[in-house]
């Protein structure tokens, strides 16, 4: 018999480049969603988790010695792509997140969220009474599910917190700077978003996803997404973004902004002519991005 000829095939197309940060691929599995753009040996459908009661670290690799990348707050969904032991793969549900968490920080999904936390923290007392143990803290953004009870919001897994320190899903606060005020003082913290303490980027994301304004996880993501570029000629004005290299800021007014900064250590309002002075040199070429909410453009 003649030899037989080996069929040989090649990929033909445009290669694209994507974001390791909000795309989950890896070398052996990806998200079944991505199935279409993402080549992998094994495609997975997401298991959806939600936080439980405590916020919790995302971390590059399935230790907890490892750096955070960012955080859960308590109710966020989770979307679980592979388990290895203690610690499971996924994102958060909310910005695409990739990161590694332990497992029994996560809870089956429930009741849909009826409420979010909106103070900078609440407690979760045994009774709807101030007067009995409250041995939960529930930080802002948590996404809790009840009803309500009087002074209270009688929590369906058990439980109350006080209902001025929560807003329904459906409603939005008002101004992410006033969002950002309330939490002046909160440590600083690589990774946090408002358990414990937060970042300069979780201070932006969280700030406006109250306000019903979607936004990435990172600095360099949400220069790209947020808001218009802004002329260097244009004054500032409350809300507008000034982005650092690795940093970002809101402006409160013109002169002044609010960041949550490894310097101060908290969320701090302060000159952003302070701020410029802390780079090398003048701080001349220290903003590398303003940006402007759509909403307060002039036409």
């Amino acid at each position: 018999m003649p030899p037989r000829s080996v069929e040989r095939f090649r990929l033909t197309g445009v290669s694209r480049a994507y974001d390791p940060r909000i795309t989950a691929a890896r070398r052996d599995i990806a998200d079944i969603a991505l199935a279409d753009r993402v080549f992998a040996p094994h495609y997975v459908r997401p298991m959806p988790r939600i936080c439980g009661d405590r916020a919790t670290m995302l971390h590059t690799t399935p230790d907890a010695a490892t750096a955070a990348v960012s955080q859960l707050l308590p109710g966020e969904p989770f979307a679980v792509l592979d388990i290895r032991g203690d610690w499971c793969w996924g994102y958060g549900a909310l910005d695409q997140y990739l990161g590694h968490v332990r497992i029994d920080a996560l809870r089956p999904v429930g009741d849909p969220a009826t409420h979010i936390v909106t103070a900078p923290q609440t407690l979760l007392f045994a009774r709807p009474d101030i007067k009995t143990p409250a041995p939960i803290a529930l930080p802002i953004g948590s996404r809790i599910a009840g009803r309500a009870d009087g002074a209270f919001l009688a929590l369906t897994g058990g439980g109350f917190v006080p209902a001025g320190h929560v807003i329904p899903v459906t409603t939005q606060a008002a101004d992410p700077v006033t969002v950002a005020r309330s939490l002046v003082g909160m440590p600083y913290l690589w990774g946090g978003r408002g358990g414990g303490g937060i970042d300069c980027s979780g201070l932006v994301q969280l700030a406006h996803g109250l306000c019903g304004i979607p936004a990435p996880r990172d600095s360099d993501q949400q220069a790209a997404a947020l808001g218009t570029a802004l002329p260097a000629d244009v004054p500032l004005q409350r809300g507008d973004l000034v982005f650092f290299p690795g940093h970002v800021g809101m402006m409160v007014d013109g002169d002044r902004m609010i960041h949550a900064n490894a310097h101060w250590m908290a969320v701090v309002v302060e000159p952003l002519a302070d701020v410029l002075a802390r780079f090398p040199g003048d701080g001349g070429d220290a903003i590398v991005a303003r940006r402007r909410p759509i909403s307060r453009m002039t036409p």
